[in-house]
C-alpha cells in the first residue's frame, strides 16, 4: 500500500489528475502499478527516448496518466499526461473514424470507385510506376479501387485479397473524402473528432496549417541519437499534405478522451465502430489483420486492435484496445524508440517492448 500511495502522488505531481480520482486497472493489484510504470521508465531509459507520455483507459474511465523525463531536455521541461507529440500514424484511426461518420451521414460511400471521387486514374498510373516499395503491386486498370480497400491497406495485388501497409495510399484516402464533403480533411477532424472528444489540447497539421500558437509552445521537439551515441535535438518532421496518414499533435490525455468517446458511441454508431475493428476477409474467406485503420490481431484468447506511430528520428507511438478487456493503453515518445519493426504484412504488437510490458501486467496472468 505505501508503494502505492507513493506512485499516487508521482502521478499526481506529473498529471494533475489526484488520488481520489485515480481509479486502478482491475486486473492488476496495488503492487503492479508501481512496478509496471517502473518498467516503462527502464525500457525509456534503454531506447534512449528523453520523454515519454503514457495513459491506461479501463471501463471508459482514465485509469492511469503521466509522463517520464523530459519533453523538453535543453529546458529540462518534464513530460506530462498533457505533452502534445506528434503521433504520426496513429492519426489512422481518427482519419478511419471521419469516414465513418460521413458514411453515416449519407455523404460518402466506402465501396464506390474513388474515381467518382477524385482524380484517383492520373494519381494511380503516376505513382504505380514509381520505385516506391508502396508502389509495388499497384494495378491501376480497371479503376476500381475504393476507400475501403485505401483504409484497410488492401489496394495493391489482387484487391481487397492482400493486406501490405501502405501509408502513401491511406494518405490519398483523404482526397475522395474532401471531394465528397466538400471541405478540408482538417476541418473535418476538428468537426467529426476533436470537438465532440472534447480533444482541446489537439490540432491538424499540414502544409497550408501550421501548428496553432499554444500548441508550439508546448510540443515536445524531438530528438534522436546522433553519430556520437549521444541523445540530440531533431529535426522537424518535414511538412506534409492534408493527408489521411498522419498530421496530428495531440496528447496521451486527448487520446483518452478520443479512446473513451470511441467506446460509448459518441464519435460513431456502435455497428460503424464494429465494422471498423473487425479484421478484413479475402476473398476466400482468409482473415487479414487489419480492419479500418486499425491493426487487428489475435492474442492468448484476446483480440488486439492497435495502430503504432512513427517518424524516423523524431517521434513515435502506440495505441492499442483490447475491446474484451475494455481495456487501452497509449504510449506517445519524443524519439523513435517507442517503434519496432513490424511487417508489412503482419500485425505484431507482441513484439513491441512497451506492449509486452503492458500485456504481462494487465492481461496474461
Amino acid at each position: 500500500m505505501k508503494d502505492l500511495m507513493l506512485f499516487l502522488l508521482v502521478m499526481t505531481a506529473c498529471t494533475g489528475v489526484s488520488a481520489e480520482q485515480y481509479q486502478g486497472p482491475r486486473n492488476a493489484t496495488s503492487q503492479d502499478i508501481p512496478a509496471f510504470v517502473e518498467r516503462l521508465d527502464s525500457l525509456r531509459q534503454a531506447a534512449n527516448i528523453p520523454g515519454l507520455s503514457v495513459a491506461v483507459v479501463k471501463g471508459q474511465t482514465i485509469a492511469l496518466a503521466l509522463g517520464l523525463g523530459y519533453a523538453d531536455i535543453e529546458h529540462h521541461i518534464p513530460a506530462t499526461a498533457e505533452t502534445p507529440y506528434n503521433i504520426a500514424s496513429v492519426a489512422k484511426p481518427i482519419s478511419a473514424v471521419v469516414a465513418l461518420r460521413l458514411v453515416e451521414e449519407g455523404v460518402l460511400d466506402l465501396d464506390r470507385p474513388i474515381v467518382d471521387y477524385s482524380e484517383w486514374a492520373d494519381f494511380c498510373t503516376e505513382f504505380s510506376q514509381q520505385p516506391s516499395i508502396f508502389a509495388r503491386g499497384l494495378r491501376c486498370q480497371p479503376p476500381n479501387h475504393t476507400l475501403r480497400h485505401l483504409l484497410s491497406h488492401t489496394a495493391t495485388g489482387t484487391l481487397g485479397d492482400q493486406f501490405s501497409y501502405n501509408p502513401v495510399l491511406y494518405s490519398w484516402a483523404s482526397r475522395p473524402i474532401m471531394a465528397a464533403a466538400d471541405t478540408s480533411f482538417s476541418a473535418l477532424v476538428e468537426q467529426y473528432v476533436f470537438a465532440p472528444a472534447g480533444m482541446t489540447r489537439s490540432a491538424r497539421i499540414n502544409r497550408d496549417l501550421p501548428l496553432r500558437e499554444d500548441l508550439a509552445k508546448l510540443l515536445a521537439p524531438p530528438y534522436r541519437v546522433g553519430a556520437s551515441g549521444a541523445v540530440e535535438r531533431a529535426p522537424a518532421p518535414p511538412p506534409q499534405g492534408d493527408g489521411a496518414a498522419g498530421g496530428v499533435i495531440t496528447t496521451v490525455l486527448a487520446l483518452a478522451k478520443f479512446d473513451v468517446a470511441l467506446d460509448q458511441g459518441v464519435l460513431i454508431s456502435a455497428g460503424s465502430r464494429a465494422a471498423m475493428l473487425a479484421p478484413m476477409r479475402s476473398s476466400n474467406g482468409e482473415v487479414l489483420p487489419y480492419g479500418l485503420g486499425w491493426f487487428v490481431q489475435e492474442y492468448r484468447g484476446h483480440t488486439l486492435v492497435w495502430h503504432s506511430g512513427w517518424w524516423e528520428d523524431a517521434y513515435s507511438a502506440l495505441y492499442l484496445k483490447i475491446p474484451s478487456l475494455d481495456l487501452t493503453f497509449i504510449v506517445l515518445a519524443n524519439s523513435e524508440g517507442v517503434w519496432w519493426d513490424n511487417p508489412l504484412d503482419r500485425a505484431e504488437v507482441q513484439r513491441s517492448e512497451f506492449a509486452q510490458a503492458f500485456l504481462q501486467t494487465f492481461v496474461d496472468d
